[in-house]
C-alpha cells in the first residue's frame, strides 16, 4: 500500500513537472481547454448588472433593518427604494437568464417564474416582506375588525345587490372585492403605505377618494337596508365607533368607501366582464386595473373589444411599470404599447394574492 502511494506521488510530480516545463503559451492553452467557454460580452454585461443589482438590494435591506432596529427616523417613502431595488434585482436576473438560459434555476416558494428569480434569494424577499410589515403597520388608533375578510365580501355583495345584480353576479362581486383587498394590502387591514403618503388603509385610498365613496354610500344605504338591515346596523355601529377618525383607518368604512368610490358602478357590468373574462383571476386583475389605470380600463371595457384594446400613452405604461407590470427585463421595459390581454397576462405578480383571495372566499362562503 505504501509503495502504491509512493508510485502515485511520483507520477503526479512528473506530470506537474512536465506541465511547468511547457512554454507559457501552451500552458495557457491547456488551462483554457479545461475551463468552460468564456461568456460573450452580452452575457458578461448581464451577469455584472445582475450582481450589482443583487448587491444593491442586499445593501438597502441591511440599511432599512439597521434604521428600524436602532429606532432611527426613516426617510420619506422608505419603501420606495426597497421596492425599486427588488424590481431591479428581478429585472436584471431576467436579462441574465435571457442571455444565459443555463442560469434558470429551481422553482421558488413564491411561485415566481424561475427565469425572473433565483430561488437562492428567497431569504432576501422574506426580509423584504418583514420590513414592509413594520413600515406599513397600521397606526395606533386604527380600528380593526374581528372578521376582516367576511366584511369585504359582505359589503361587496350588498353593494352589488343594491345595484340590481342577481345572486350569482353579486357573489362574484364579493369575490372580486376580496381579491382587491389582497391585491392592495396582502389582506392586512388598516395598512399604511411605505411607498406613498397619499394612499392608506384597507383599500389604499386617498382622502378625496374616501370622501367620494362615503357620499356615494349614503345614496344606497336605504336600498340595502330593505334587504339587509343587519348590515346597515353594523354600518351605523362602525360610524359611531369611528367618530372623528380618518375613515380609512376603520376597516369597515375603508372597504365600504373604497368599493363605492371606484368599483360600485362597474359591478353593474360584471355579467359582461365574466363573459369576456371567465377566469375569476382575470376578473380580479381587471378590477385591479381600475385601481391602477382607471380611465383606460373603463374605456377598454366600453369599447366592446376589451382584450384587443391597446394602450400606448407613455404615462399609462409608466403607471403599469410602477406596479410591476412590464417592469422586468429589457424586453418588457422596451414596450411602448400593450393590449389588455397582454396586460392581464403580465400581471402574474398579482396571481398568488388572487389565489389566496379565492381560497379565503370559498372558505367563508362554503355551506
Amino acid at each position: 500500500m505504501d509503495r502504491d502511494r509512493h508510485t502515485i506521488a511520483i507520477r503526479v510530480a512528473l506530470a506537474v513537472g512536465l506541465l511547468l516545463a511547457l512554454p507559457s503559451t501552451l500552458r495557457v492553452v491547456s488551462s483554457a481547454i479545461a475551463q468552460p467557454s468564456a461568456l460573450s460580452s452580452k452575457q458578461a454585461d448581464a451577469l455584472n448588472a445582475y450582481e450589482h443589482a443583487l448587491s444593491e438590494f442586499k445593501s438597502i435591506l441591511a440599511e432599512r433593518r439597521h434604521q428600524i432596529d436602532s429606532h432611527q427616523v426613516l426617510p420619506n417613502l422608505p419603501g420606495q427604494a426597497l421596492y425599486l431595488a427588488r424590481i431591479d434585482m428581478m429585472s436584471t436576473y431576467k436579462d441574465l437568464t435571457d442571455a444565459l438560459p443555463s442560469r434558470i434555476g429551481r422553482p421558488n416558494k413564491f411561485g415566481i417564474p424561475p427565469q425572473y428569480f433565483d430561488a437562492d434569494n428567497e431569504p432576501l424577499v422574506d426580509e423584504y416582506r418583514r420590513l414592509f410589515d413594520i413600515m406599513e403597520a397600521p397606526p395606533a388608533n386604527a380600528q380593526s375588525s374581528a372578521t376582516p375578510f367576511k366584511d369585504v365580501i359582505d359589503l361587496g355583495v350588498a353593494i352589488a345587490r343594491a345595484k340590481g345584480l342577481d345572486t350569482a353576479s353579486a357573489e362574484a362581486a364579493g369575490r372580486i372585492s376580496l381579491g382587491l383587498f389582497f391585491a392592495e394590502t396582502s389582506g392586512i387591514q388598516n395598512a399604511g403605505n411605505a411607498r406613498s403618503n397619499a394612499y392608506k388603509g384597507s383599500f389604499q385610498t386617498a382622502p378625496s377618494e374616501d370622501r367620494i365613496g362615503r357620499r356615494k354610500w349614503e345614496t344606497i344605504k336605504a336600498s340595502i337596508a330593505a334587504f339587509d338591515p343587519q348590515l346597515i346596523a353594523r354600518d351605523e355601529k362602525e360610524e359611531r365607533r369611528a367618530g372623528g377618525l380618518d375613515r380609512r383607518f376603520n376597516h369597515w368604512t375603508a372597504v365600504r368607501d373604497g368599493l363605492m368610490n371606484a368599483h360600485a358602478e362597474l359591478f353593474l357590468q360584471i355579467p359582461e366582464i365574466a363573459k369576456t373574462l371567465p377566469n375569476p383571476i382575470d376578473q380580479m386583475k381587471f378590477f385591479e386595473l381600475i385601481q391602477i389605470i382607471p380611465t383606460p380600463a373603463r374605456t377598454a371595457l366600453n369599447s366592446g373589444r376589451l382584450l384587443d384594446y391597446r394602450v400606448s400613452d407613455p404615462r399609462i405604461m409608466r403607471y403599469l411599470r410602477n406596479n410591476g407590470i412590464f417592469a422586468l427585463g429589457h424586453a418588457e421595459r422596451a414596450r411602448t404599447s400593450a393590449s389588455f390581454r397582454e396586460i392581464l397576462d403580465a400581471m402574474w405578480l398579482f396571481t398568488g394574492k388572487f389565489e389566496r383571495a379565492i381560497s379565503k372566499f370559498q372558505e367563508i362562503r362554503s355551506p
